[in-house]
């Protein structure tokens, strides 16, 4: 039904940027559109990990309803969470739950919101298929390439485990303004936004596929849907946490043996953007498709009754809005 390719990501997102701009924020146009169907825009932006998701429903609402313009930017979650806060955009994409900080700032803007969870993902850890001595890693172990205090110290293969080479090791990971950074540090290191920082960054998680697959002394992370597409070029590593190693799967993801790197996605949804009718239409179709769409893309769908529970939420507080 969907053939949609992650690494259209970076072309689409800038496109659509310049498509976003020529709309006000948050104050689509929700006229009646030339067949009396709903019309307007829908405004969105934040994590490129939830973007697949997101977007592989925006391409399929498009079909539906042809008179909402549907634009989804990509700007990590941090960023998008700074538009979102200040009322710039409708919806924001995010890979971790909205910060005490983030809170604050949408309160002070008047932004008030509703927070939706539309599919699970496993952050996967990745070298490069030549890599053959790295079977799996431990939590440890990750902790000790990535903590604050690695930098300039951890900088072989062989300073983590004696029997891997003396080589260099070379790392690629979310850059700060992404909620996988967020999450990774937090789950890794045990404090969220707290990394070493002389390793390659990047928001957009097809840099760094593309640096993990043409470099034999790479390691890297990001999310699950990333590493799924580029298979053929990237191998994934089993995670321990001391219960075993287990690598990152729809089933292990889903069940929660994939720990402590399985995680919720997230939209969040503006108010005054759920007062709109395009909007209204946008995420329930959007909770309604993101079973078989999530899936589609290589993220793993809730269960049934969550999704349930998620429309039901969002539901009450877009009629709540009209008291």
């Amino acid at each position: 039904m969907l053939n949609f390719k992650l690494s259209s990501v970076k072309f689409n997102a800038t496109v659509l940027l310049g498509a976003t701009l020529m709309f006000s924020a948050c104050g689509g146009n929700n006229e009646e559109g030339a067949n009396g169907e709903v019309a307007g825009t829908v405004q969105i932006d934040g994590s490129s990990t939830v973007y697949p998701v997101t977007e592989a429903v925006a391409e399929e609402f498009r079909a539906e309803a042809p008179d909402v313009k549907v634009t989804v930017g990509v700007s990590g979650t941090g960023g998008g969470m700074k538009k979102f806060t200040r009322g710039d955009i409708d919806m924001v994409n995010a890979s971790r739950q909205m910060s005490q900080s983030e809170a604050e700032q949408a309160k002070a803007n008047n932004i008030e919101y509703v927070e939706l969870e539309v599919a699970f993902d496993g952050l996967t850890v990745v070298v490069h298929p030549e890599n053959d001595w790295v079977k799996d890693i431990t939590v440890a172990e990750l902790k000790k390439i990535w903590e604050p205090e690695a930098q300039g110290t951890i900088k072989r293969w062989n300073q983590i485990r004696p029997e891997w080479p003396d080589r260099e090791i070379h790392l690629y990971g979310a850059g700060v303004e992404s909620g996988t950074y967020d999450y990774f540090t937090e789950a890794i290191v045990g404090k969220s936004h707290s990394s070493r920082g002389d390793y390659t960054a990047s928001e957009d998680d097809n840099v760094l596929v593309q640096g993990v697959s043409t470099d034999p002394l790479a390691l890297g992370f990001f999310g699950y849907a990333y590493y799924d597409e580029n298979q053929s070029k990237l191998k994934a590593v089993p995670v321990d946490n001391g219960q075993g190693a287990i690598l990152p799967s729809l089933e292990t993801v889903k069940d929660g043996t994939y720990a402590p790197l399985s995680r919720p996605l997230y939209i969040y949804v503006n108010s005054k953007a759920a007062a709109r009718p395009e909007v209204v239409e946008f995420v329930n179709f959007y909770l309604d498709n993101a079973p078989e769409l999530s899936e589609e893309v290589g993220y793993i769908p809730l269960p049934a009754d969550r999704y349930k529970a998620q429309k039901e939420k969002f539901n009450q507080f877009a009629e709540g809005l009209k008291k």
